[in-house]
């Protein structure tokens, strides 16, 4: 529900500047609009921030061996992130450039919607297909959604697609954040910043990379990089939940 609240703000910011768009409202106006809201909201939030909930152990990190189980978790949380970034920068210009779309935000606002959706209701999905199938179903989803958007670049077919992305990215940033926190050789926070970090490399490789791979053929065939990501999602994450496993019977 954390992160579903995030997804929220997402969808709220798209529509809105959607509606700035339809209006031809400037950037200016927009961008103090923005601006006023957000401070106005952060002093409303800053008293229901946690006080004192650091960790009184683990909170140092250690350098030398990775661990295996906090590698691996961002090993996972790097492709999604890389499919992530892509879909926060690149979905808006595959509308515009690639199916000539007058309101380029609509590809945005459909994957922003179903990840949205779907981290409202994984808790509900969690206890019916598990964890282990919910990454396998949210690499799937990712995997196929970019597939038939690429292969079938029409705009209905796309909204389709990016919806299934949205699905299939929703659930892995807060379940294997979730995850990082259980680690036995760090803190909860020292865990779960180390974790952030294989997602903030995502996010600054996945774009850039996107826009590289589009200049050397096109934007079209470059979103088949996160495809690909989702594809990878599957045996990694197999391999992590058999290592997992390996764990818990020594």
């Amino acid at each position: 529900s954390f992160h579903g609240l995030w997804s929220l703000g997402g969808v709220c910011g798209v529509l809105f500047s959607t509606l700035m768009v339809k209006n031809e409202i400037g950037l200016f106006e927009h961008f103090i609009t923005v601006s006023i809201v957000t401070i106005v909201m952060a002093l409303l939030g800053y008293r229901f921030l946690i006080q004192n909930d650091k960790s009184v152990s683990g909170n140092k990190l250690i350098f030398g061996k990775p661990d295996k189980y906090i590698m691996m978790l961002g090993i996972m949380v790097f492709l999604a992130a890389i499919s992530e970034g892509g879909m926060f920068d690149w979905s808006g210009v595959y509308f515009k450039d690639v199916l000539k779309s007058d309101v380029f935000t609509y590809g945005y606002l459909i994957f922003m919607s179903c990840m949205a959706l779907s981290r409202f209701l994984s808790d509900y999905f969690l206890e019916i297909i598990g964890i282990r199938r919910t990454y396998f179903l949210s690499g799937a989803f990712v995997f196929l959604g970019t597939l038939i958007s690429v292969l079938f670049p029409s705009f209905y077919v796309v909204l389709v697609g990016f919806c299934l992305i949205g699905f299939g990215t929703a659930a892995i940033f807060p379940l294997t954040f979730s995850m990082a926190g259980k680690s036995t050789k760090y803190s909860p926070g020292m865990a779960i910043s180390i974790v952030a970090t294989y997602s903030t490399i995502g996010f600054l490789i996945g774009p850039p990379l996107i826009g590289y791979l589009s200049y050397m053929f096109s934007l079209r065939y470059a979103f088949l990089l996160l495809s690909l990501m989702g594809f990878l999602m599957i045996p990694v994450s197999k391999l992590f939940f058999d290592f997992q496993d390996k764990q818990n019977d020594s």
